[in-house]
């Protein structure tokens, strides 16, 4: 797909870019070349290919899900400006 002059006119003024008359036909010319490698992508056979969430097949280790800190609610919330129920009350700031 081709893109000229008056294609990057509409997409800067969509965008709210500016670019100058001088920068026009680069900035053409490099989107041609990034949608010309997008359909080169688009053309391979990917029958039989499953897709992948990594490359590198990496595992993340997990850490076991256990209790590493003691119980502190309640001297929390004696400190707390207001609860109540065993919930923090704050101030309402949307009418």
């Amino acid at each position: 797909m081709a893109v000229d002059r008056s294609d990057i006119a509409k997409l800067a003024e969509l965008a709210r870019l500016a670019i100058s008359e001088n920068t026009a036909d680069e900035v053409a010319r490099s989107i041609s070349d990034v949608l010309a490698l997008v359909d080169q992508l688009q053309a391979v056979n990917t029958d039989g290919v499953a897709p992948m969430a990594h490359p590198l097949d990496a595992i993340q280790r997990l850490r076991a899900d256990v209790v590493t800190e003691p119980d502190q609610r309640e001297r929390f919330q004696a400190i707390a400006p207001a609860t109540q129920d065993g919930l923090y009350l704050v101030p309402q700031v949307i009418d």
